[in-house]
């Protein structure tokens, strides 16, 4: 009895490390069959420059197991911050959760891959606040590749993380940048 005590208590250690382990989600984000079908417009140029200085600078310091995007988000309301860009990022990460796009036609797809017991390095934050809706990738590395996405919830800071952004005069107006549907 006591060597199948063991064997049974030997399984469920063994099977316990699977319920943390790495995901992968594939997600369509349609906007409407209109939108995802049109052509490009002639009325919207090719690239276009923005052109704004910036009203000031805020950097945001992140402790052990902070939540990094919830954080961001945080701080984006609590200093008002309308239009902005991240320029650095740095630090560490305990866990993560990002999206990638993972197709070459609309509608488009994201995959979604969530890690709750990877750590990484944060090698760059990089993207903008929108009319106050953060839009924000990073780029992580482990010892073996480097890898990046979209910042999802559940991404947990590990030793600290750092974050710059460029806040900008409400004359800039950021509003159909990221606009996928805008070509």
């Amino acid at each position: 009895m006591p060597r199948r005590i063991c064997m049974v208590a030997a399984l469920a250690l063994v099977a316990l490390p699977g319920t943390a382990q790495r995901s992968r989600t594939e997600v369509t984000k349609p906007t409407t069959p209109q939108d995802d079908s049109k052509p490009n417009s002639e009325k919207v140029p090719e690239v276009y420059a923005i052109n704004g200085q910036f009203e000031r600078i805020v950097v945001l310091r992140f402790k052990y197991q902070a939540d990094l995007l919830g954080g961001i988000e945080k701080m984006v309301r609590e200093q008002k911050i309308r239009n902005a860009v991240f320029l650095s990022g740095i630090g560490s990460v305990r866990n993560y959760q990002i999206h990638s796009v993972s197709n070459r036609a609309f509608p488009s797809k994201n995959i979604y891959t969530k890690d709750p017991t990877a750590p990484a390095d944060i090698v760059s934050i990089n993207g903008y606040v929108i009319d106050g809706k953060t839009h924000a990738h990073m780029t992580m590395t482990d010892s073996d590749k480097a890898f990046g996405g979209h910042i999802e919830p559940d991404t947990n800071v590990f030793t600290f993380a750092i974050v710059t952004l460029g806040v900008f005069g409400d004359g800039v107006d950021l509003s159909r940048i990221d606009d996928k549907t805008y070509r």
